[in-house]
């Protein structure tokens, strides 16, 4: 196996929080957000539009309207060495933090406005959102469970 990667030139790299490698950035999603909703168990191709409709429906709405994330500060130390602080007041839902960027509304698509995105986060309370997420992902994995039983 060696010999064919060295034949065909593969480099093996690793991801690395804080670099520029796309990889490393749709791991962190993966751990931080998806893994814990959907958990780490194999979820068959047959149930992709379950999950697919259970992600647009919920879970991308809970992550970008009511669940607060840090965003860093980066901080230069008296050596040059740039560091990170994560402050509590830094700490905000990611639509709250393009809504805190300049021009935000010209990186919106055709059709949409800030207002209709800030109608739809105050639909519901963080909590309400929560639990109706909560609840989503149950029934969720009731009807893949069903699909499994069907097809055995």
């Amino acid at each position: 196996m060696a010999k064919l990667l060295d034949k065909l030139l593969v480099e093996f790299t690793k991801s690395r929080p804080r670099h520029s490698n796309g990889n490393a950035l749709a791991e962190s999603k993966n751990g931080a957000v998806v893994r814990k909703h959907l958990g780490y168990a194999h979820i068959p191709q047959h149930c992709a539009s379950l999950v697919n409709a259970f992600c647009t429906d919920h879970l991308n709405p809970y992550v970008n309207f009511h669940r607060p994330c840090f965003f860093p500060e980066t901080v230069t130390d008296a050596k040059g060495e740039e560091r990170k602080k994560y402050r509590y007041e830094d700490m905000m839902t990611p639509y709250e933090k393009f809504k805190s960027t300049p021009e935000a509304s010209q990186y919106l698509k055709n059709g949409v406005t800030l207002e209709q995105l800030d109608a739809q986060a105050a639909e519901m309370s963080d909590n309400d959102a929560a639990l109706a997420l909560n609840n989503a992902r149950k029934k969720l994995f009731r009807d893949i469970a069903a699909a499994m039983k069907k097809r055995a």
